[in-house]
């Protein structure tokens, strides 16, 4: 079983690995080529491709300018701790102990415009590149057409070494689009989160994107492998609603903060 996240947008400030047990992403050729392709913008190309700001589309450019392959632990860090944002928040990550860390490492992949697909000890360099920019690439014009079946491939190769064919889908419709679920071979489970207000329930962007961060907290420190157990989770106040739930997208409501 696999829980897949999104990336954020919000990153940490420091740039050096936080611990000693990192990795290196499995898709650095290919962040090579996007950014051979995204070399050849300037700041205002940026801002347009990119839809943010002029001063954000300059530390972007800075960003692409000098991004190496050949990163090493002083100018890199893991990716479970450069994320930051509403999910990352409920992760927590910092709080994982050793071997809860060692646990996400084999169950947790964070999907990248940029890197594909991260393991959260991954090194990585601060970057933005949401999933669904339309960047001209030799395969089309937008990063769906780059990826192509490459990270549902990279996904069911490591869930034939798993006990169970599912993902827990915990990533935005934006990135899991980027999983092609015809070549996933894999039993795909979306949590949904609601909140409940004078009688009625309904997904708030906020709260669901930190109750995918604690969804998925939930998995990692009980070693979740069965993917029937997560209908136990409680975390936030959380309920499952069976009456409200399909097998696939299961439910979980609570009272509105």
């Amino acid at each position: 079983m696999i829980t897949l996240l999104s990336p954020a947008k919000k990153l940490a400030d420091a740039s050096c690995a936080f611990g000693s047990a990192y990795t290196q992403p499995a898709f650095l050729d290919r962040s090579e080529e996007l950014i051979n392709i995204l070399r050849t913008f300037d700041p205002p190309g940026l801002e347009s491709l990119m839809g943010i700001s002029s001063k954000l589309s300059e530390v972007n450019w800075e960003r692409f300018r000098h991004w190496t392959s050949n990163y090493s632990s002083d100018t890199a860090r893991e990716a479970i701790y450069t994320f930051k944002g509403d999910t990352y928040d409920g992760l927590d990550a910092k709080s994982l102990s050793e071997s809860e860390l060692s646990y996400a490492q084999n169950s947790v992949r964070i999907l990248s415009g940029l890197y594909g697909v991260l393991r959260p000890l991954d090194l990585m360099l601060p970057y933005r590149l949401e999933m669904g920019t339309k960047l001209t690439n030799n395969a089309g014009h937008h990063l769906y057409a780059f990826w192509g079946n490459d990270l549902s491939h990279s996904l069911s190769n490591e869930l034939k070494n798993n006990g169970d064919r599912t993902i827990i889908n915990c990533a935005s419709n934006e990135y899991f689009k980027s999983v092609n679920n015809e070549s996933l071979n894999a039993n795909v489970i979306t949590p949904v989160f609601k909140e409940e207000k004078n009688g009625k329930a309904r997904i708030l962007s906020f709260y669901a994107k930190k109750a995918r961060g604690l969804m998925t907290r939930f998995i990692i420190e009980n070693r979740i492998d069965n993917p029937h157990d997560i209908l136990n989770f409680d975390r936030g106040d959380y309920r499952y609603d069976q009456s409200a739930s399909e097998a696939s997208r299961p439910v979980f409501i609570r009272p509105q903060p």
